[in-house]
């Protein structure tokens, strides 16, 4: 293949969960430039339907499909959706997260480690099953997982949130090692601290941001845009020989 095409996603149908803002917005937009067939998704069709719109008006292929990445019921639903409009699936971009809890990692309530495991885990392993079994039927394909930095070092006061991304970690690496005879290639990013609403507790803080922009060694914040990229890069014929693979996108902030 040529070099030019190597991000080309032309005739390809992807799915990005958590779309309707901040860095699952980008990588559709992105993803849809490229040449793909977008399938934006998130929790409230409200959300996502101006995203859709506003791909299409750009020139772009896009719907919205509303899933509750917790929910499995609603999974097989979107699914199904997908393989009778599409024909099956060749991208997943598993970005829909929750971060319920902001506190000490023994006074959380054990009502917020079921909602981030059900999202956070639970939904990334249900969604990854269910895309690499569509994969294999194509021939192939790509899931890239969106971790976090704190799945390597968690955070003060974002305890399940950062085990929950540990475990997105394992997960990708498990994946990869037994969907690679299928031909799908199962990777992750690592993003930093980003500008967005998800982020927007500590991002919002300047007692915060004091503490964590010293640690940064390019000493800001990113732009969804700037995760977006790896993202692609990671689904695209550009990285055909790599799965597995947990790329931080963090400013030198892992270094």
């Amino acid at each position: 293949m040529k070099d030019e095409q190597l991000l080309d996603f032309s005739g390809r149908v992807a799915l990005v969960t958590g779309a309707s803002r901040g860095i699952g917005e980008a990588t559709a937009r992105l993803l849809a430039a490229c040449g793909a067939k977008v399938v934006v998704s998130s929790r409230k069709m409200e959300g996502i339907t101006p995203v859709a719109e506003s791909i299409r008006e750009a020139g772009g292929d896009a719907v919205a499909i509303p899933c509750h990445v917790g929910d499995s019921e609603a999974v097989d639903q979107a699914f199904e959706q997908i393989h009778a409009d599409f024909g099956g699936l060749d991208v997943l971009v598993n970005n829909a997260a929750t971060n319920p809890h902001f506190g000490h990692i023994a006074e959380t309530p054990l009502s917020m480690v079921d909602k981030t495991v059900e999202v956070n885990i639970r939904g990334y392993f249900y969604m990854s099953q269910k895309a690499a079994v569509s994969m294999r039927e194509r021939g192939g394909g790509a899931i890239v997982n969106t971790s976090s930095i704190n799945g390597e070092r968690p955070a003060p006061y974002q305890g399940i949130y950062s085990i929950t991304k540990a475990a997105v970690i394992s997960m990708t690496k498990a994946f990869a090692k037994e969907c690679a005879p299928w031909k799908v290639r199962v990777n992750a990013v690592l993003p930093g601290l980003t500008d967005t609403k998800f982020a927007a507790a500590l991002t919002s803080n300047e007692r915060m941001l004091n503490m964590i922009m010293p640690l940064i060694p390019m000493s800001r914040i990113a732009e969804p845009e700037e995760i977006a990229p790896a993202i692609a890069f990671l689904a695209s014929d550009a990285a055909s020989y790599i799965t597995g693979a947990c790329l931080p996108v963090d400013g030198g902030f892992l270094a």
